[in-house]
Formats: C-alpha cells, structure tokens, sequence
C-alpha cells in the first residue's frame, strides 16, 4: 500500500527543472522525428505554403540544402512527397525514372547517403488531375485492384532512386502485399514499407492539399480512408498490414487519434509511427500567431503527448526545429 499525505510527498520530484528531468518518464529524441517535405517539378525559388508557416514546395536545391539542415540536426529521417509539372489520369509521374522524387532521392542518396533515413510517400493523389488515390474508374469510383499495380510500379522507381522506405498511404486493400511482393521482385528485398495502417479521413489534412496539390477535384476519400468512429477497425488493418510484410505502421492523424496510437502500440511489436497531420501544426501555428497561447511549450506539449500514447516515431513538420532545440539542451 503506497504512502499518504504527510509522508508522500509526490511534489518533492517537481521542484526544480533539474529534477523534472530526471524522473520523465517520456522522452523526445531527434531520432525519433521525420520531416515530411514537398518538392516541386519546374519551379526556381521554393513556394511558401502560405497556411503552414516556415513550410515550402521545394527546388531541388532548395531541397538539399534542408535536407542538409535536417541531418545536421539529427533528424531520423525525411518523407518527400512530389509535385510533377504535368498530371493524368494515371499519375504516370509517380514511377517516371525522371519523376521528381525519384530525381530528388538520388539528389539526396548522393549527397547526405545514409546520414538520414530517406523515405518516399506512395500514393497517386498529387500525380492524378483528379487528385484521387488511384486508378479511377467511368463511373468515378476508385479501383482498387487496378490501383494495386500503380502502386507496385512505384515502389520499384523510387526504391531503385535510392529511398529506404517507401510509405504507401492510399488505404487501398491489399497494398503492402503487392508492394512487397514488387519489390522483392525487382531485387530490392532490403527496402522497408512503412505502412500508413490507420489513415482517417480527417478535416486535418486541409493545408496538406495546398502544399501537395493534391485535392480530389470531385468527392472525397472517405470510401478508403477510416471513418473516425473506428478504432477496432485500425487494429484489424495494422494486423493486416503486418500479415503482408510491412515493416513499420503509421496512425494518421496523431493528435486526434491517441487512443488508436496507445491501441496499436500494445497489439505489436514492431515500430510505431504517428503522423502530426498540417491541421494539427497550422491550428497551434495560428493560435500562437494571435498570442493566443505559448508556441514552444504547445510544440513540446504537443509531440511528447503523442510519443506517451506509444509512438516510436514522429511524423511533424517541426522537426528540424525541435531537433535543433533538443541538441541545445542536451549541451
């Protein structure tokens, strides 16, 4: 039986910012943070994304360089997402040799090598002039099978690019298995998947799809993207996820679905990623904006909440900031 009052004293381990440190029981690294990054096809300055603050569409050289900055920082990792200059129907941009990423990963692989995990994001939605996931059908459906072999082709252009990960995030029903199954084909069997295994469809995206540019033109994404009523459901898609090969699971978005983090955290044994979704950073980018609350505290606040509910890895367009200030502190 534990002590009382006035013995148990539990204010004694707050005293002092020393203590404090001391006995967290959470900890942030900048090895646990990757820094989702856009770069952009037939562009000559980086693009600020005017509802994220210190975000851009990125050159190619614009992009070395922060990737650069990331390393430096002790980033674990950048997930690049890509904007071609011309989209189809097909996105056939997305597994071009000559596509963005797929230029931009071997900028990377040449420059930084393995200093940093390079991962690539594997959708169709900034390649397609629809802006969906996938190969869509007359009637305006998405076809998941048919979406399947897109998905497959990618996977071998950008890990043959020189990415590390590929993270495919079109919440179509069989993808890890097609895109393992792919790769190990085209001789890449040491290239990890990490999986976005509970993606939501979540009113947090919207600054995502100004940066992307990859807005559906018609519909949304809820026919394959997570109801958020669901939480059962995500464990039966990580498990599912894991059954066809992948190496990592992400929860999307992380702020709003801790309880899904915690949950998928205990039901596996293989690392944990959550995503700090653009909704999630511009909300308390806004708010600070107005003086409405202490900026650096709810960037801290923030993140250590989502590492406390499980996560091995953190998804957030402050890393480099964070990294930065976490090596300052550890001086």
């Amino acid at each position: 039986m534990s002590a009382s009052f006035p013995v148990a004293r539990p204010r004694r381990l707050r005293r002092t910012p020393a203590l404090r440190r001391l006995v967290a029981e959470t900890r942030l690294a900048p090895a646990d943070l990757v820094l989702p990054m856009f770069v952009k096809e037939g562009i000559g300055e980086p693009n600020p994304v005017s509802s994220m603050p210190g975000v851009y569409q990125h050159t190619r050289d614009s992009l070395r360089k922060a990737a650069h900055e990331a390393a430096e920082a002790g980033v674990g990792g950048i997930m690049l997402f890509g904007i071609p200059a011309v989209k189809d129907g097909t996105g056939v941009a997305a597994d071009d040799p000559d596509g963005i990423v797929q230029v931009a990963l071997r900028d990377l692989h040449s420059d930084i090598g393995d200093a940093i995990v390079l991962m690539a994001d594997l959708c169709l939605c900034e390649y397609t002039d629809h802006g969906h996931c996938g190969i869509v059908t007359p009637a305006g459906e998405v076809d998941n099978d048919a979406t399947l072999e897109r998905y497959a082709a990618i996977a071998g252009a950008q890990a043959a690019a020189g990415a590390a990960v590929v993270a495919p995030s079109g919440m179509m029903d069989g993808q890890v298995g097609a895109i393992r199954a792919a790769l190990d084909r085209a001789g890449h069997p040491e290239t990890s998947v990490l999986a976005y295994s509970a993606k939501y469809a979540s009113a947090f995206y919207g600054p995502f799809r100004e940066a992307a540019e990859g807005a559906p033109q018609f519909g949304d994404r809820s026919t394959h993207q997570q109801d958020p009523a669901n939480a059962d459901e995500s464990l039966r898609e990580v498990l599912l996820d894991l059954d066809e090969g992948a190496d990592m699971v992400m929860v999307k978005p992380a702020g709003a679905y801790l309880d899904v983090v915690r949950r998928v955290r205990d039901a596996v044994d293989v690392p944990v990623a959550a995503y700090q979704v653009s909704g999630e950073f511009a909300m308390i980018e806004a708010a600070a904006e107005k003086g409405w609350l202490d900026r650096e505290r709810a960037i801290n606040e923030s993140l250590i909440a989502i590492r406390r509910a499980g996560a091995d890895i953190i998804l957030t367009y402050w890393a480099v900031e964070v990294a930065r200030s976490l090596q300052a502190a550890n001086r």
